[in-house]
């Protein structure tokens, strides 16, 4: 059995965070393990308070499991602050295994949910990671576009790690993510799942893209992928909350 890590934060709702990344894990018929980086208070409607790790117990949770299980992928989300940005990167920088980092940094409304020096500190871990998912406004934030197009995205490549842009909307009625691969790019598109359940997608996403690397699948295929299960886990979500609702982790795949 392939296993992954993910280090996170954690939901009180069960829908995004290592919740989450267990859910999807299990789905995918991988072993997850855990490293919380902070806790919140929160529901569909929103988060009402966040309580941040210690450097010193985000490095213990890391070093127990790493000492006792072998890695195949590794999933970084939730971060938090400049402090906990900085312990991980120190704690994963000479980490044989495919890693995916999930930017956490501005919501999809547009709302920064880091301070400058964190976001500093969060794009100097890039060279270190496989891939990273960013969404629009976090691709904006990093790489300093605003006017998206193929000539653009083209101009972010990198050389040390790839980048899998969420949504971008170059046509209506479809669910567009681009891979950009140095120059090239790559587009994965599914159709619009209109529901107003995805609390927790991004999260879904990277860990999801996570396990099928960790099975041994190309990095295209684990986007495509992890994709397809997104849109089917929209479509077959509970109805849970009053707000935007969690995913249905478990039904997701075909």
């Amino acid at each position: 059995m392939k296993t992954i890590l993910s280090i996170a934060g954690s939901d009180s709702f069960g829908g995004a965070g290592i919740q989450a990344d267990i859910k999807t894990a299990e789905a995918h018929g991988v072993y997850s393990a855990t490293v919380l980086t902070a806790v919140t208070a929160q529901n569909t409607l929103g988060v009402s308070k966040v309580v941040p790790m210690s450097t010193d117990f985000i490095k213990e949770q890391f070093l127990q499991v790493s000492q006792d299980l072998k890695v195949d992928a590794m999933k970084i989300g939730m971060l938090g602050t400049q402090e906990s940005i900085e312990c991980v990167k120190a704690l994963v920088k000479d980490f044989a295994c495919p890693i995916v980092l999930d930017p956490v940094a501005v919501s999809r409304a547009g709302a920064k949910l880091l301070d400058d020096s964190a976001i500093d500190a969060l794009q100097s871990f890039f060279p270190l990671v496989t891939v990273i998912t960013p969404n629009r406004y976090e691709t904006e934030l990093f790489f300093s576009i605003h006017n998206f197009s193929e000539t653009t995205l083209r101009s972010i490549g990198s050389k040390e790690y790839l980048i899998a842009v969420k949504n971008i909307a170059f046509k209506s009625e479809q669910s567009i993510d681009v891979l950009v691969d140095n120059d090239r790019l790559t587009h994965f598109e599914t159709p619009m799942a209109h529901r107003d359940n995805t609390h927790g997608t991004g999260c879904s996403f990277s860990t999801a893209i996570a396990c099928n690397l960790a099975l041994g699948k190309p990095i295209e295929e684990s986007i495509s992928e992890a994709k397809n299960y997104i849109k089917s886990a929209i479509e077959n979500a509970p109805n849970f909350g009053k707000g935007n609702g969690p995913i249905r982790h478990g039904k997701g795949l075909k």
